[in-house]
């Protein structure tokens, strides 16, 4: 068996476990998927980059920012951080 499996390039695997190297020898499918679809462009960031002289809006970041803005006014936002280390032992004691 382990003569057969050196001739033939396979590997030795006397007690049959699912070792899931059929799989591994496989193409991968990734860059075969990748190239159904046309490459990304134009996105609000790469053109930001490009047209740094132009103001261009990202109309879901302003709702964001918007959102994190009302939010902050009731009181909903996210808590302040701590600049320094007596700062964060002064609010770590249990009540």
């Amino acid at each position: 068996m382990r003569v057969q499996c050196s001739v033939f390039s396979t590997t030795y695997n006397p007690e049959r476990l699912r070792l899931g190297s059929r799989i591994l020898h496989q193409r991968l499918k990734g860059p075969a998927v990748a190239s159904y679809y046309p490459p990304r462009i134009g996105t609000i960031s790469q053109l930001r980059s490009l047209y740094p002289e132009h103001q261009i809006i990202d109309e879901a970041e302003e709702d964001w920012l918007e959102h994190l803005n009302v939010a902050k006014s009731r009181g909903k936002g996210a808590p302040k951080k701590k600049r320094t280390a007596a700062e964060s032992k002064k609010f770590n004691k249990r009540k």
